[in-house]
């Protein structure tokens, strides 16, 4: 068994990828720099992440796959799911094999698997989009907590730099313990010390704005407003609308 460690990033992956290909040698088993090896190994390998070597990489998969296909890469990377890693270098390794394109080949589990752990980030990408929920704070900032399944808040920040380019906000993923800050004029991914402030996805009444508790109250009466109780069906709400997400939405404190 042939080990590569590394350092757990998508750029160290993409190195990876670079230097087994010089060294001619490619890896049974992706490690975490420090994590135990196994027991039986013939030959173990630490990877240095450069990115002159994963911009080659990088570069050259954007050559020999449509869009689509290459935002599979970033989307499965995201998905945190385990040996994703070793499924991406798989991946990529038949597409630079093959003399011919892999990607409609789902007859491949690689393939296969690459195609449905995209299709569950991007449906987590789209559920975020629809199902953020901003607070107004004090500071005149809207803040809006989330916890997707998958690490998929790099994918929507773009769209909300659009939508909401006239006000400042920051959409913060509590169970990574990251977020994304919009200035105004870019969006920059920063930490909060004291990230437990608000588990039941609403922020403290001190941290609020004045009218923003007026504004709440409105929407949720709005809600209710809106609703024919003879037509509620739970399931096919829950459905549409997983549970996971209740505790940020507005509505459904």
């Amino acid at each position: 068994m042939i080990v590569f460690h590394y350092d757990k990033t998508f750029e160290g992956l993409l190195t990876a990828v670079f230097d087994a290909y010089n060294r001619k040698t490619f890896p049974d088993k992706l490690l975490v720099t420090g994590d135990i090896e196994p027991l039986f190994i013939e030959e173990s390998f630490t990877v240095v992440t450069d990115t002159d070597k994963s911009d080659r990489v990088y570069r050259a998969l954007k050559k020999k796959m449509m869009p689509v296909t290459f935002n599979m890469l970033t989307a499965v990377w995201l998905s945190e799911t385990e040996n994703c890693d070793e499924l991406l270098f798989r991946y990529i390794r038949k597409t630079f094999d093959s003399k011919v394109s892999i990607e409609m080949n789902f007859t491949d589990d690689d393939v296969l698997q690459m195609r449905n752990l995209a299709k569950k980030v991007n449906t987590e990408r789209h559920r975020l989009i629809e199902f953020v929920r901003f607070q107004k704070t004090a500071d005149d900032i809207f803040f809006a907590p989330v916890s997707p399944d998958h690490n998929c808040l790099p994918l929507v920040i773009q769209h909300f730099t659009h939508r909401f380019a006239d006000q400042k906000w920051i959409i913060y993923d509590t169970k990574r313990n990251y977020g994304f800050y919009y200035n105004l004029k870019t969006a920059k991914e920063m930490t909060l010390e004291n990230a437990g402030m608000f588990p039941d996805g609403k922020i403290d009444r001190e941290r609020m704005a004045e009218d923003e508790q007026k504004f709440q109250k409105l929407w949720k009466q709005y809600f209710k407003s809106v609703t024919i109780r003879e037509r509620i069906n739970l399931k096919l709400h829950r459905q549409h609308l997983p549970k996971r997400y209740w505790k940020y939405l507005t509505e459904k404190q």
